[in-house]
């Protein structure tokens, strides 16, 4: 791919094109304080953030495509952004141009009850969604960790997963249509209010996931379910990880019952979360825990299925089981692993939280492969996240006594290391976050030079100037 010296700088004839798109007070220019604000996304480290030089708000696919036409006219990076939460520096301007915030595109625009669907434009903050739709007794089972403050558009570009994925699936698994604009400026629309659809390539499925690097989105249909009638949550602790990693697959397939999802924490993460949180854990000798979380058509069944796997879960080992089955013992539980990443920015805010996936049957061997990482680098390496579907956030964090040198020396062979062992466990390196340019250095770890090469030339054949979202993904 081309790099910086192959674009023009955003001139004030440039900028006087894009102001005649959205206009003055859509248009930030020249103006640094304003502009830092779109620099980085939740990636912490000055090191990761790039200054835009302009900053355009569009409201409709015309004007994202008039925006992408004139990026081409003048060979402008463009880089799409949506509510900036992100974790790989996926909507960070690297080459500097023009961000395209789609913060005013928030709408949603209807909700279907008879095909159980809602449209929706890509600003939409995820959360809003869920609270729409419950009224009608439906329920959009997308579920980032960070549904209160991310956009949905941002969930499509990363195809974001989150705690339900076990049950549910990640994001992709309920876009059935999209309204897009390609890097040249053409609006397409692929999909419908439709289930099944087999007619050409699933082009839905390639730019979902895609990180921004081959379309935006301007318009969402998605796939809504009925609204569950009851939930409950367990709270789960265990004498050690490895116990706990090896208890829960046993009992799921013991019960035969899937979770809504299935939740990890090792000792670590215990111990520093409920510090922060100013509380003592349930109980003292917990080496590790798992949230487990239920829903289901009756609080009847819900009730029942949560005392099958308390006490399978007893059964294989777990010291006790705690069960919350009213919103206010639900937020309680859940609490921990809601504050964790917080947390361990008061340990240190200097960390590279990470997205391996595994295969579930190899949790274990990382847990192991984990601590021995720390130990030979001197690094604490918490260990959280979906369990249930392999996804884990491994999380470097520099102890408060090593020097921050030491540190930036230190942490590419960790992650080096790390991501050849889950190479090795038959895992990757991303499972919800994405790449970015934060994880394109190692790519060639997890994929091999073919694959490389044959999304290279996808992306091309999208994006011949390569304009769009430039440096993400590929080393």
């Amino acid at each position: 791919m081309d790099g910086m010296t192959a674009y023009r700088p955003v001139t004030p004839e440039i900028a006087a094109e894009l102001r005649s798109v959205v206009g003055e007070k859509n248009l930030i220019v020249g103006d640094e304080e304003r502009l830092r604000g779109y620099s980085h996304d939740e990636v912490a480290g000055p090191e990761y953030a790039r200054m835009p030089e302009a900053v355009v708000k569009p409201v409709s696919a015309r004007e994202v495509a008039a925006i992408l036409k004139v990026a081409n006219r003048h060979r402008v990076p463009v880089t799409p952004r949506g509510g900036g939460t992100g974790l790989s520096c996926g909507a960070v301007p690297l080459f500097g141009g023009v961000v395209l915030s789609l913060e005013r595109m928030n709408r949603i625009l209807e909700i279907d009850r008879e095909n159980m669907a809602v449209v929706v434009e890509p600003g939409v903050v995820t959360s809003e969604i869920g609270k729409t739709v419950q009224e009608f007794g439906l329920f959009y089972a997308g579920y980032p960790m960070s549904f209160e403050s991310c956009f949905i558009g941002g969930n499509l570009a990363e195809n974001a997963g989150g705690g339900r994925a076990i049950r549910y699936g990640v994001t992709g698994h309920h876009v059935l249509g999209l309204e897009a604009v390609l890097p040249t400026g053409e609006i397409v629309e692929m999909g419908g209010k439709r289930v099944k659809d087999v007619t050409g390539y699933d082009l839905i499925h390639l730019l979902v996931g895609s990180e921004g690097t081959l379309a935006v989105f301007t318009k969402i249909i998605l796939r809504l379910l009925p609204r569950p009638a009851a939930t409950a949550v367990l709270l789960i602790p265990f004498g050690s990880a490895s116990e706990a990693v090896e208890a829960f697959p046993r009992v799921v397939a013991r019960a035969g019952i899937l979770p809504t999802s299935i939740e990890f924490m090792d000792r670590l993460s215990v111990e520093t979360v409920y510090r922060f949180l100013g509380d003592a854990p349930p109980r003292p000798g917990i080496g590790a825990m798992l949230l487990v979380e239920l829903d289901g058509s009756s609080r009847a069944k819900v009730d029942e299925e949560s005392e099958r796997i308390g006490e399978l879960f007893l059964e294989e080992g777990a010291l006790d089981v705690y069960v919350g089955n009213t919103p206010a013992t639900e937020r309680k539980m859940w609490a921990p692993r809601v504050n964790l990443a917080e947390a361990f920015k008061t340990v240190c805010p200097v960390q590279s939280l990470e997205d391996i996936v595994v295969p579930t049957a190899r949790i274990p061997d990382l847990i192991r492969e984990l601590e021995r990482l720390a130990r030979i680098h001197d690094v604490l390496i918490p260990c959280y996240g979906h369990a249930g579907d392999g996804n884990l956030h491994a999380t470097p964090v520099k102890k408060p006594e090593t020097p921050l040198e030491t540190w930036k020396e230190t942490l590419p062979r960790i992650l080096t290391e790390l991501y050849g062992t889950v190479r090795g466990l038959g895992g990757t390196i991303s499972g919800e976050h994405g790449i970015g340019s934060k994880r394109a250095r190692y790519m060639p770890i997890v994929m091999s030079p073919e694959m490389i090469n044959l999304q290279k030339r996808i992306k091309r054949l999208f994006d011949p100037l390569n304009i769009l979202n430039p440096g993400k993904i590929f080393p």
